[in-house]
């Protein structure tokens, strides 16, 4: 599993917008997964700037996101390697204005 986080962290603070979700952001695999998408796209994020990784494509991925983040569920957004959190906190702090400071 050290392994597994070492990707993880690598990929994390080796972006510096990384969403870890169900699916890619052409084709979102789950609802939140395609609104954490949408959210990014209304904050001018591109696809040249955002790093998704598929977690449907690797199961270890998929289960060490979330004890390496803490959070139970996917999609998870980090910004500079920090952890944002799942599609609710992204859509209240995209309201707030908070993620577009976030992003820029």
């Amino acid at each position: 599993m050290a392994d597994v986080r070492q990707r993880i962290d690598d990929i994390v603070k080796g972006n510096a917008v990384v969403l870890f979700m169900k699916g890619d952001a052409t084709f979102p695999q789950c609802g939140f997964s395609g609104r954490a998408v949408q959210i990014l796209q209304a904050c001018g994020v591109n696809a040249d700037t955002l790093k998704v990784v598929n977690v449907l494509e690797d199961a270890d991925i998929r289960a060490g996101i979330k004890e390496y983040s803490q959070w139970p569920t996917i999609p998870q957004l980090y910004v500079k390697g920090e952890f944002i959190g799942g599609s609710d906190i992204m859509l209240e702090m995209y309201e707030s204005g908070e993620l577009q400071k976030a992003l820029a």
